[in-house]
């Protein structure tokens, strides 16, 4: 009789398993991705680019840009709306960068000297 309990154990830890990985493939699937700036890529007076747009956590957002002129800093609220970079945040420099949004609001900016307060910056809430 124990072994028969034991493979039911086994067959609900198999289940449960096989559901969790059904619900991560699914997120992943659900996804989608949005070229920051579209055509134009992320460049000047990007800030507007979201609005209009219905945002979820899971969602890759890619930057487009000159690498050896612009990057991608992924910011707090302060350092957006204050166009600074806070102390240990994430600097993409590829030129083709892809960031999966987190759950509530995401905030981006370029830190090169006056291009984030020449409106390269992007606030985005991912429900």
């Amino acid at each position: 009789m124990a072994q028969g309990r034991g493979s039911a154990s086994q067959a609900t830890k198999s289940t449960i398993t096989l559901l969790l990985c059904l619900l991560v493939c699914l997120e992943t699937i659900d996804a989608a991705t949005y070229t920051v700036g579209g055509s134009n890529g992320w460049t000047f007076n990007t800030a507007a680019w979201p609005k209009g747009k219905r945002f979820r956590a899971g969602d890759v957002l890619v930057f487009n840009y000159d690498a050896t002129i612009h990057n991608v800093v992924a910011v707090n609220r302060g350092g957006y709306t204050g166009c600074s970079t806070p102390g240990g945040a994430k600097v993409y420099t590829s030129g083709k960068d892809k960031v999966k949004l987190a759950k509530g609001l995401n905030f981006f900016i370029c830190n090169t000297a006056g291009h984030c307060e020449s409106g390269m910056k992007i606030a985005v809430n991912a429900v």
